[in-house]
């Protein structure tokens, strides 16, 4: 029989304080005055209580990139940022494009048992986007894959993307667009804009991204698809989806916690750390993205965590990698970002990061509400500390986090995913569910 847990004091999603009663796998009983003999006692005084964090952009890199991230290091740094669910981009080699690899991938993530991994299967053939990937076998086999993504690259060619779309309808799948105009970016090192002119790096313009969202929304609209927009990053991108919301278009968008706190200024001292695709933006960009989470326009925060190797990194700029790591700073950002600012309180945190990414994924069991009956995944989290991020802060095997040094609030303090303890006190668990 698995561990029981009395966690005495917790704030559900920021209100009121209750008691919760965890044990074979689910939330027995929520309320005032539980008790239950043998249980482990968590204190949470104080604690911020959120089902379990959904991550719908994460890139593990195994097969094939185990030198930057395995699925077992990076499902570990899932649950140390409050993570029980990531869902992993397919650019690995080989491509998640068929439903061998997307059923290993989920085995693997099974048998490193900190988070669920659930795959997301490439578009196009090696996502080279010249032809369609095995859609319906990677949604048929036993990862059961609903959302495709070239992510990394367009689909830009826009009879593949209208293709991609219809055949998704089907299984209720989604279709989830890296919205870069390959020919607008030819060797762009950061935002086209006063920054990058004063530093002399060529420019990732705005309309690289917008002009892609436009045309993809038009697509879904036509076909009646679900789409999903990666990592939006502009003023204009937030705008193109409030006008496709409001005209009825099944569109979703996420925005990574990095473009809703740190801007394109970082980029003056030429740190690697901080090149990522797309680019960070400007302040008024900054400001936008904020109130589309804010007001809905934007439906979920997605870490899009990029592990890379030092030596991708550790070198000039332009020869550097994109991407940054992120799965244990999300929610500490967020926090930082919009909730400390007023504009979210913690049940808009757990709509944003847990319940609506598992929706948009379709995956029932996870981001479920902290009520009895329900799947025992879900974190305690302590707002109050305030302290610099650090490696030692860091769990997977990737050091590109552009927080280093930075001080941060909050900390995960536990972590239970499907009962059993991922994080515990503070301390990420060697093997889940197994204190020293």
């Amino acid at each position: 029989m698995s561990e029981s847990f009395l966690i005495r004091g917790a704030r559900p999603q920021g209100g009121p304080a209750v008691d919760m009663l965890i044990s074979d796998g689910a939330i027995r009983e929520v309320g005032t005055g539980v008790s239950a003999v043998g249980a482990t006692v968590v204190d949470a005084d104080g604690l911020i209580a959120l089902p379990g964090l959904v991550d719908l952009h994460t890139h593990l890199r195994e097969p094939g990139y185990e030198a930057s991230e395995t699925i077992l290091t990076g499902s570990r740094a899932a649950a140390a940022g409050g993570f029980t669910t990531v869902f992993a981009m397919p650019n690995t080699s080989p491509v998640a494009d068929t439903a061998g690899v997307v059923e290993q991938e989920l085995a693997l993530g099974e048998a490193a048992g900190f988070a669920r991994v659930q795959p997301i299967g490439a578009v196009t053939v090696g996502q080279k986007g010249e032809r369609l990937a095995e859609l319906g076998a990677m949604a048929a086999s036993r990862a059961r894959v609903r959302v495709f993504s070239d992510d990394g690259f367009c689909v830009f060619d826009p009879l593949i993307m209208r293709r991609a779309l219809e055949y998704v309808k089907s299984f209720d799948g989604v279709v989830a667009q890296h919205a870069q105009d390959p020919r607008l970016t030819e060797g762009a090192q950061m935002n086209e804009g006063t920054v990058s002119a004063d530093l002399g790096l060529a420019g990732w313009p705005a309309v690289a991204e917008e002009s892609i969202i436009a045309r993809d929304v038009l697509l879904a609209e036509h076909v009646g698809s679900r789409l999903h927009v990666c990592h939006l990053s502009t003023a204009g991108s937030v705008d193109i989806i409030r006008w496709a919301k409001r005209r009825g278009v099944n569109v979703t968008a996420e925005v990574t916690p990095h473009h809703l706190l740190l801007t394109e200024e970082l980029v003056r001292g030429y740190d690697a750390r901080f090149k990522v695709n797309p680019p960070l933006r400007r302040d008024e960009d900054v400001l936008a993205v904020r109130a589309g989470l804010a007001d809905g326009t934007i439906d979920i925060v997605a870490t899009d965590h990029a592990p890379h190797p030092a030596e991708a990194k550790s070198c000039e700029w332009a020869a550097a990698a994109n991407g940054m790591v992120g799965l244990e700073t999300a929610l500490r950002v967020v926090q930082q970002a919009v909730v400390d600012t007023g504009m979210l309180d913690w049940d808009d945190v757990a709509r944003v990061m847990s319940s609506a990414p598992a929706r948009i994924g379709r995956l029932d069991a996870a981001g479920t509400p902290l009520a009895a009956g329900q799947p025992a995944s879900l974190t305690l989290y302590d707002p109050r500390p305030v302290r610099a991020f650090s490696t030692d802060d860091l769990h997977g095997r990737s050091v590109n986090s552009p927080y280093l040094g930075r001080e941060l609030p909050g900390e995960v303090r536990w972590t239970f995913f499907g009962g059993a303890a991922t994080v515990a006190d503070g301390a990420l668990l060697d093997t889940p569910g197994v204190r020293a």
